[in-house]
Protein backbone atom coordinates (compact mmCIF):
# COMPACT_ATOMS: atom_id res chain seq x y z
CA UNK A 1 0.00 0.00 0.00
CA UNK A 2 1.17 3.54 -0.71
CA UNK A 3 0.47 5.87 2.19
CA UNK A 4 0.99 9.63 2.40
CA UNK A 5 1.86 10.72 5.95
CA UNK A 6 1.26 14.37 6.78
CA UNK A 7 2.83 15.74 9.95
CA UNK A 8 5.58 13.14 9.76
CA UNK A 9 8.17 15.04 11.83
CA UNK A 10 5.95 15.33 14.90
CA UNK A 11 5.76 13.05 17.94
CA UNK A 12 3.02 10.87 16.47
CA UNK A 13 4.15 11.19 12.87
CA UNK A 14 7.56 9.63 13.50
CA UNK A 15 5.87 6.56 14.95
CA UNK A 16 3.47 6.40 12.00
CA UNK A 17 6.46 6.33 9.67
CA UNK A 18 8.20 3.65 11.72
CA UNK A 19 5.15 1.38 11.88
CA UNK A 20 3.98 1.86 8.29
CA UNK A 21 7.45 1.18 6.91
CA UNK A 22 7.84 -1.76 9.27
CA UNK A 23 4.66 -3.25 7.84
CA UNK A 24 6.10 -3.04 4.33
CA UNK A 25 4.17 -0.05 3.01
CA UNK A 26 5.57 2.58 0.65
CA UNK A 27 5.37 5.92 2.45
CA UNK A 28 5.58 9.52 1.28
CA UNK A 29 6.20 12.30 3.81
CA UNK A 30 5.66 15.92 2.79
CA UNK A 31 7.82 17.99 5.14
CA UNK A 32 9.35 21.46 5.26
CA UNK A 33 12.74 20.11 6.33
CA UNK A 34 13.49 16.63 4.94
CA UNK A 35 16.78 16.66 6.88
CA UNK A 36 14.81 16.12 10.08
CA UNK A 37 14.03 12.56 8.97
CA UNK A 38 16.43 9.70 8.34
CA UNK A 39 16.20 8.34 4.77
CA UNK A 40 14.96 4.75 4.70
CA UNK A 41 13.95 2.16 2.17
CA UNK A 42 10.38 2.66 0.92
CA UNK A 43 10.30 6.23 2.32
CA UNK A 44 10.00 9.15 -0.11
CA UNK A 45 10.70 12.56 1.37
CA UNK A 46 9.09 15.49 -0.43
CA UNK A 47 10.01 19.04 0.56
CA UNK A 48 7.00 21.31 0.86
CA UNK A 49 4.62 23.18 3.13
CA UNK A 50 1.46 21.41 4.28
CA UNK A 51 -0.25 24.79 4.49
CA UNK A 52 0.23 25.45 0.79
CA UNK A 53 -2.65 23.67 -0.99
CA UNK A 54 -0.75 23.37 -4.30
CA UNK A 55 2.23 21.65 -2.67
CA UNK A 56 -0.06 19.40 -0.67
CA UNK A 57 -2.11 18.41 -3.73
CA UNK A 58 1.02 17.69 -5.77
CA UNK A 59 2.23 15.15 -3.20
CA UNK A 60 -0.92 12.99 -3.16
CA UNK A 61 -1.43 11.36 -6.61
CA UNK A 62 -0.69 7.65 -6.73
CA UNK A 63 -1.41 6.97 -3.06
CA UNK A 64 -3.97 4.58 -1.61
CA UNK A 65 -4.53 6.46 1.65
CA UNK A 66 -3.55 9.46 3.75
CA UNK A 67 -2.68 9.48 7.45
CA UNK A 68 -2.82 13.03 8.81
CA UNK A 69 -1.22 13.77 12.17
CA UNK A 70 -0.67 17.47 11.52
CA UNK A 71 -0.88 19.67 14.58
CA UNK A 72 -0.32 23.40 15.02
CA UNK A 73 2.56 24.96 16.96
CA UNK A 74 1.67 25.57 20.60
CA UNK A 75 1.26 29.31 20.08
CA UNK A 76 -1.37 28.58 17.43
CA UNK A 77 -3.18 26.07 19.64
CA UNK A 78 -3.53 28.49 22.56
CA UNK A 79 -4.74 31.50 20.58
CA UNK A 80 -7.66 31.98 18.17
CA UNK A 81 -6.65 30.22 14.95
CA UNK A 82 -8.10 28.33 11.99
CA UNK A 83 -4.82 26.72 10.95
CA UNK A 84 -6.04 23.10 11.20
CA UNK A 85 -9.33 23.82 9.41
CA UNK A 86 -7.52 25.77 6.67
CA UNK A 87 -5.04 22.91 6.22
CA UNK A 88 -7.92 20.43 6.05
CA UNK A 89 -9.67 22.33 3.27
CA UNK A 90 -6.52 22.03 1.18
CA UNK A 91 -6.14 18.37 2.12
CA UNK A 92 -9.68 17.43 1.11
CA UNK A 93 -9.39 19.30 -2.19
CA UNK A 94 -6.03 17.66 -2.87
CA UNK A 95 -7.35 14.18 -2.11
CA UNK A 96 -10.34 14.68 -4.38
CA UNK A 97 -8.11 15.90 -7.19
CA UNK A 98 -5.74 12.97 -6.74
CA UNK A 99 -8.51 10.38 -6.53
CA UNK A 100 -7.49 9.29 -3.01
CA UNK A 101 -10.51 8.54 -0.82
CA UNK A 102 -9.17 6.96 2.40
CA UNK A 103 -8.23 9.30 5.24
CA UNK A 104 -7.30 8.68 8.88
CA UNK A 105 -6.88 11.96 10.75
CA UNK A 106 -6.04 12.87 14.33
CA UNK A 107 -8.21 15.14 16.47
CA UNK A 108 -8.51 15.24 20.29
CA UNK A 109 -10.67 13.85 23.09
CA UNK A 110 -11.31 17.38 24.35
CA UNK A 111 -14.21 17.47 21.88
CA UNK A 112 -16.11 14.82 23.84
CA UNK A 113 -18.64 16.26 26.35
CA UNK A 114 -16.96 14.72 29.41
CA UNK A 115 -17.69 15.85 32.95
CA UNK A 116 -15.43 16.68 35.86
CA UNK A 117 -13.07 19.50 36.88
CA UNK A 118 -10.07 18.11 34.97
CA UNK A 119 -11.97 17.87 31.70
CA UNK A 120 -13.53 21.29 32.31
CA UNK A 121 -10.07 22.81 32.77
CA UNK A 122 -8.71 21.29 29.57
CA UNK A 123 -11.79 22.37 27.62
CA UNK A 124 -11.14 25.93 28.81
CA UNK A 125 -7.36 25.80 28.36
CA UNK A 126 -7.62 24.33 24.85
CA UNK A 127 -10.79 26.18 23.85
CA UNK A 128 -9.24 27.85 20.79
CA UNK A 129 -7.65 24.63 19.57
CA UNK A 130 -10.89 22.73 20.23
CA UNK A 131 -12.82 25.22 18.11
CA UNK A 132 -10.35 24.75 15.27
CA UNK A 133 -10.51 20.95 15.59
CA UNK A 134 -14.30 21.01 15.59
CA UNK A 135 -14.25 22.99 12.34
CA UNK A 136 -11.77 20.49 10.90
CA UNK A 137 -13.99 17.58 11.84
CA UNK A 138 -17.05 19.18 10.22
CA UNK A 139 -15.12 19.60 6.97
CA UNK A 140 -14.00 15.97 7.05
CA UNK A 141 -17.46 14.65 7.88
CA UNK A 142 -19.06 16.73 5.13
CA UNK A 143 -16.60 15.42 2.55
CA UNK A 144 -17.17 12.35 0.38
CA UNK A 145 -14.01 10.73 1.75
CA UNK A 146 -13.83 7.39 3.56
CA UNK A 147 -12.61 9.03 6.76
CA UNK A 148 -11.74 7.94 10.28
CA UNK A 149 -11.30 10.59 12.98
CA UNK A 150 -9.17 9.56 15.99
CA UNK A 151 -9.73 11.44 19.25
CA UNK A 152 -7.01 10.43 21.74
CA UNK A 153 -6.68 11.84 25.22
CA UNK A 154 -3.44 13.07 26.76
CA UNK A 155 -0.39 11.69 24.94
CA UNK A 156 2.98 10.72 26.37
CA UNK A 157 6.24 9.29 25.07
CA UNK A 158 6.70 5.55 25.45
CA UNK A 159 7.03 2.24 23.65
CA UNK A 160 3.60 0.84 24.53
CA UNK A 161 1.46 0.62 21.41
CA UNK A 162 -1.82 -0.59 22.95
CA UNK A 163 -4.98 1.36 23.65
CA UNK A 164 -8.70 0.97 24.15
CA UNK A 165 -11.16 2.50 21.71
CA UNK A 166 -14.82 3.48 21.69
CA UNK A 167 -16.98 4.75 18.86
CA UNK A 168 -18.24 8.31 19.42
CA UNK A 169 -17.12 8.23 23.06
CA UNK A 170 -14.06 8.39 25.29
CA UNK A 171 -13.28 4.95 26.79
CA UNK A 172 -14.47 4.56 30.37
CA UNK A 173 -11.83 5.36 32.98
CA UNK A 174 -9.45 6.35 30.21
CA UNK A 175 -5.85 7.14 31.07
CA UNK A 176 -3.00 8.79 29.20
CA UNK A 177 -1.67 6.82 26.23
CA UNK A 178 1.42 6.98 24.03
CA UNK A 179 2.05 8.68 20.72
CA UNK A 180 3.02 5.25 19.40
CA UNK A 181 -0.36 3.77 20.36
CA UNK A 182 -2.16 6.44 18.34
CA UNK A 183 0.17 5.78 15.41
CA UNK A 184 -0.50 2.04 15.64
CA UNK A 185 -4.25 2.63 15.54
CA UNK A 186 -4.01 4.95 12.54
CA UNK A 187 -1.88 2.52 10.54
CA UNK A 188 -4.10 -0.42 11.46
CA UNK A 189 -7.35 1.33 10.55
CA UNK A 190 -5.90 2.14 7.13
CA UNK A 191 -4.67 -1.42 6.60
CA UNK A 192 -7.97 -2.99 7.62
CA UNK A 193 -10.16 -0.20 6.23
CA UNK A 194 -11.94 -0.25 9.58
CA UNK A 195 -13.87 2.48 11.42
CA UNK A 196 -14.86 4.11 8.12
CA UNK A 197 -16.86 7.30 8.73
CA UNK A 198 -16.50 6.89 12.49
CA UNK A 199 -15.16 9.09 15.28
CA UNK A 200 -13.07 6.92 17.61
CA UNK A 201 -12.18 7.84 21.19
CA UNK A 202 -8.86 6.44 22.40
CA UNK A 203 -7.26 5.89 25.81
CA UNK A 204 -5.14 3.42 27.72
Amino acid sequence: MRIAVLGATGNTGRHVLDLALGHGHDVTALVRSPGKLIPRARLSLVEGNLLEPAALAASLPGHDAVISVFGPPQREALTPSSIVADYTRGLIAGMRGAGVDRLAIISAAVLFPMRGPVFAFFRWFLRHHARDLAAMERLVQDSSLAWTIARPGRLLAGADDTCRTATNAYPARGRSMTFRAVAAFLVETIERRSHVREIVGMAR
